[in-house]
């Protein structure tokens, strides 16, 4: 006889207590209420639970019941279909787009500075993970990577947008590698038929000759110290911004003017020898009374483990009101052409770049000769900005040795 409502609130006498069909509750000594279906696959006795009642209504469980007799039906066994569909879920848990990026970013970490690092995931952080990094990696549609994408370019970043992509695409490549997916949904994806065409455009350099009016407005400026020395510095090496940025104490031997960034940190990935100006000495003698006991030479004003932000440079250029005509890696430019211009070896310039030699045996000679060469040249460097303060220009008749 069916179970009713009334029954099941009145149930005192322990035992099993059918509905049909194998269905029943099964009412412990303890009290407990437990819905079962017992039922037979592969000439097996087995059993299905279904919960508690009254958590799990009357009606419910018999529409429970009944789904499981029509898997019977169908010739598969409810009790392995649910285990299955539980252990899926474990695993869609385990490899959200969030958990396996970060997989991906642990696995990448030895290839990558720090810096590196940080960034990628911070744009991952920003533009990916907020809409789509709880959702299970292999049940994300390419068309919700399209729009994720899309809306990063929408506000201006098509650059970001691409990059992010690229991103996107390698952590699928590295999941379908590392068998987090069978395959690699977003194989299609390309930037040129999602993101709008933009012209390229160089990053804005400072002119020789707007160099007193910016030297002026740098000694006045009234920004975090930290900030305005590591401006300062970044001009009087030609180092790029995150070279500049990440500088560590231990990387620098003051007295023999020297500043050795490891390969972990460049653009390369090839050690770069730096030659210190006076000027440029002197500036590190001053940080240390700012930043000695530190490991960075620049560290964050806010997170002092870190080291000044990305923006930081063009932020203060900005605030300056050199927003679009000058920019932190521009200052490169500035020095290549003025050095140029005024004669100096320009295999000395492109290694105190560190552009990379693709000649190996010129390269090796960078290693050595041009050391003293470049020693020579970021002094003069160094000078040619201190009298530029006053208008002046330092040029050069010959070719230096």
């Amino acid at each position: 006889m069916a179970l009713t409502d009334a029954q099941l609130r009145n149930l005192t006498e322990p035992g099993k207590h059918f509905d049909g069909g194998g269905l029943y509750l099964d009412l412990t000594k303890a009290g407990g209420k437990y819905w079962r279906l017992k039922y037979r696959f592969g000439g097996r006795e087995k059993l299905l639970a279904f919960g508690t009642y009254p958590a799990v209504s009357l009606k419910a469980a018999r529409d429970k019941a009944n789904q499981a007799r029509k898997t019977l039906q169908d010739g598969r066994d409810p009790g392995a279909q649910r285990k299955a569909e539980k252990a899926k879920i474990v695993y869609e848990t385990a490899n959200t787009l969030e958990a396996v990026s970060r997989a991906w970013l642990s696995h990448q970490a030895a290839r990558w500075a720090t810096i590196t690092h940080d960034r990628i995931e911070a744009s991952l952080k920003a533009d990916i993970f907020p809409a789509l990094g709880a959702r299970p990696v292999a049940g994300i549609k390419p068309g919700e990577i399209m729009a994720a994408v899309k809306k990063v370019e929408a506000r201006g970043a098509a650059e970001q947008a691409d990059r992010v992509l690229k991103r996107v695409k390698a952590i699928y490549r590295w999941a379908v590698t590392h068998e987090r997916i069978e395959s690699n949904p977003m194989v299609d994806l390309m930037p040129g038929e999602i993101l709008k065409p933009r012209n390229v455009t160089h990053r804005a350099a400072l002119a020789d000759s707007d160099l007193p009016a910016f030297l002026a407005k740098l000694a006045t400026y009234q920004g975090d110290p930290n900030t305005v020395h590591a401006l300062r510095l970044l001009m009087l090496t030609a180092t790029r911004p995150g070279e500049t940025r990440g500088a560590r104490w231990a990387e620098f031997d003051l007295d023999a003017a020297l500043w050795i960034i490891p390969a972990e940190r460049m653009k390369m990935k090839i050690e770069h020898r730096v030659p210190l100006s006076t000027q440029a000495v002197a500036l590190l003698r001053t940080m240390q009374t700012l930043s000695g006991g530190r490991e960075l030479v620049f560290p964050s004003p806010t997170y002092p483990s870190k080291p000044l932000s990305e923006n930081t440079f063009n932020s203060a250029l900005a605030n300056m009101g050199f927003k679009g005509t000058a920019t932190a890696h521009g200052f490169r430019a500035l020095f290549s052409t003025v050095a140029n211009e005024c004669n100096w070896n320009p295999d000395a310039i492109e290694r105190q770049l560190a552009h990379l030699e693709k000649n190996g045996v010129r390269a090796a000679y960078h290693r050595s000769t041009y050391l003293e060469d470049r020693a020579k040249l970021m002094q003069w460097w160094a000078d040619y900005l201190d009298g530029r303060k006053t208008g002046k220009v330092l040029k050069m008749k010959k070719r230096a040795a």
